[in-house]
């Protein structure tokens, strides 16, 4: 009985890499070596592995196997001399570019620079490097931190604004499902799914942490920047009606997908590195895709009317 995967073709002869070879690997602007784990010739018709062409399963040399995963031919070079030129060269380019950032020290302070001990100077430049480096992060997720929303999805938010805010309609709450119970779907899905572009890397404990945390920043952000102003005086109502709920258990993907637009705000403004962002940036996407995938279950199709008494107080507020 063979082993072959369905939508595959394991033929070598297409294949660029073999398994157990060493490799350079992108891992965003950088290369890194790796190891090929698995070899596969996708050919697009298993669903869940659409892309057709080469890929490889990649373990990366010194990472935990939590970052193992699934690349297109294109980000895998061959492990020789010329290609690890080209990885020298992209981090010192990458060194140099952080350099144009670092700290310059007023003129005025010149004199009393060079009078410093050396121990003073030495603190100083730890100081600097570690302010440095957190200048960098933010730089550099100002223009990393995309999380791609589909097309339909972005269809979905301008309706969702058009009914709100210019038809003065509302989103029916509590929703079925809600957030909750849609993210909960969610991991129930990804744990029964065969969709081989998921590396180990998005195992259950990182999944069940991320949508854990999701949970709690659509809490904390739904009252402070997720409503419309026609949708306070509803909220407000909701708490009141429902004081042992969180807002997760209340409202639903309407809400949700607004969130995923203040996101990548969000994110550049903590303190994670930059491998977390990539992984978080994944799942994140991943979950779009579910939304999407699902969309006719988990938005409504109607929103309500308001009554006259509503809009009366909405309007006050």
């Amino acid at each position: 009985m063979s082993d072959k995967a369905p939508g595959t073709d394991r033929s070598s002869t297409s294949l660029l890499f073999r398994s157990n070879e060493r490799i350079l690997c992108f891992h965003g602007p950088l290369l890194y070596e790796a190891k090929v784990v698995k070899a596969e010739m996708w050919d697009g018709t298993d669903p869940d592995a659409p892309e057709p062409g080469p890929h490889y399963f990649v373990h990366y040399k010194g990472w935990k196997q939590t970052w193992d995963e699934w690349v297109d031919e294109s980000r895998a070079l061959k492990f020789n001399e010329e290609n690890l030129a080209k990885q020298k060269a992209l981090r010192v380019a990458a060194l140099q570019a952080s350099k144009k950032r670092t700290l310059v020290v007023p003129a005025k302070h010149s004199a009393r620079v060079e009078s410093e001990s050396e121990s003073q100077r030495s603190r100083k430049r730890v100081r600097e490097q570690s302010v440095e480096k957190t200048e960098e992060q933010e730089v550099s997720r100002s223009v990393e931190v995309k999380i791609p929303i589909p097309n339909a999805l972005k269809a979905q938010l301008v309706d969702d604004w058009e009914r709100v805010t210019k038809d003065r309609l509302l989103v029916p709450v509590p929703r079925s499902p809600t957030v909750a119970q849609m993210l909960d779907q969610y991991q129930e899905h990804r744990r029964t799914s065969k969709d081989k572009r998921r590396p180990l890397r998005h195992d259950n404990e990182i999944v069940d942490e991320i949508i854990d945390g999701l949970k709690v920043y659509f809490d904390k952000a739904l009252g402070n920047i997720l409503l419309y102003r026609f949708e306070r005086y509803q909220y407000k109502q909701m708490l009141e009606q429902f004081p042992e709920r969180n807002p997760a258990e209340i409202y639903g993907c309407e809400h949700l997908l607004r969130l995923f637009v203040q996101l990548p705000n969000l994110i550049m403004h903590t303190n994670m590195d930059d491998d977390a962002v990539v992984l978080l940036k994944d799942q994140l996407g991943d979950i779009l895709k579910y939304m999407h995938k699902f969309s006719k279950a988990l938005f409504a199709s109607e929103y309500e009317n308001a009554s006259p008494a509503y809009v009366a107080v909405a309007k006050a507020t």
